[in-house]
Order: C-alpha cells, then structure tokens, then sequence
C-alpha cells in the first residue's frame, strides 16, 4: 500500500502547476520540495504610497518610488521616511523656500538644510536614519528615532499616527481589488 501512495503523490507533485525543485539539506538525508508557484506577490507599495500622497495633494507622490527603493535600500520600513514628512511638513506642503526639506532636518532658527530635489532629500533622510539614529538596530520604530531627531516627546508618536494611516489606506485598496464572488 505504501509503494502506491509514494507513486500517486509523486505523480500528484509531478503533475502541479509551475516549477518544483528538490534541494538536498546539509546532511544529505533528505530532501525539501519548494514550489515556485503564485509565491510572488506584486510589490504595490510604490502605487499605494502615491495614492495615498496624493489624497493630501503632496508634491511627494510623484517620488513614492523613492521611497520605497531609499527603504529597501537601507532596510527601513517603507512608510516611515513618508510619514515623518507627514508629521513635519504635511507631505512637502509646508516647507521652507525652494529647500526640498520635508522632514525637518537640520532646519532650526535661520539653519536650513537645502536638497537639490525630492529624490535626493529622500535619500539622505533614509540614509541619514539608518546611519545616525538606527544604526545596527533592525527595527525601524519611531520611538527609537524620536528621543535624539525631534525636541517634542510626542514626535513618535505622531510619525507612528500617520505609518497606522499609510498601512490602513494600504488593506482599503488590497480589500477594493479583492474579486466578488457568490
């Protein structure tokens, strides 16, 4: 009986839509399947952040992209950079002249820190977070940044009110592109 379920369950995984691949563990005892397919998900974060940018009328949304690859770049949460610009500046609306500083950094009495454009502000702010205030912490918490970036004890707590927004706005549109079915 045994030799037969062997025989049909590997006709079953012969016979399974996309690519199966046997690996040999360290120990070369076994063996582990891994199916290739519908693992892959598309990545909608750059359409969503834009989205939702744009719900505030940002100058920022045409930049999600930046974003996103400044977070994946320095291991940041893709939301943070965003919503610290949320907090500091309503997404790049209220800035001071021609600086391209959304976040606040390095802005304090007639000091400001001018960026050459959106791309570049983003980048230097995730770098900036990641290097400065982070450092070899994988977390990306606001409330590990807020006691050394900003002089408000409510700073963190503020950038994390617009994150829960981003991630919110983010299930309404996965939940609008679900298929209806009876």
């Amino acid at each position: 009986m045994k030799p037969i379920i062997t025989i049909a369950f590997l006709i079953f995984v012969a016979l399974m839509p996309g690519s199966t691949y046997a690996f040999q563990n360290a120990s070369g005892s076994s063996a582990k399947l891994v199916s290739t397919y519908g693992n892959k998900l598309p990545d909608r974060r750059e359409q969503i952040l834009k989205d939702f940018l744009l719900q505030y009328d940002s100058p920022l949304a045409a930049n999600a992209g930046d974003f996103v690859t400044s977070a994946d770049k320095y291991s940041l949460d893709w939301r943070l950079v965003a919503s610290i610009a949320g907090l500091e500046s309503t997404f790049g609306q209220h800035i001071p002249y021609n600086s391209h500083n959304a976040w606040g950094w390095g802005v304090y009495g007639d000091n400001v820190i001018r960026f050459n454009s959106w791309s570049e502000g983003i980048e230097v702010i995730s770098k900036g977070l990641r290097e400065r205030y982070l450092k070899d912490n994988p977390e990306t918490d606001p409330y590990l940044i807020g006691l050394t970036y900003a002089a408000s004890p409510t700073w963190a707590q503020r950038v994390s009110y617009f994150m829960a927004r981003i991630e919110d706005f983010e299930k309404a549109q996965s939940a609008e592109r679900l298929p209806l079915s009876i």
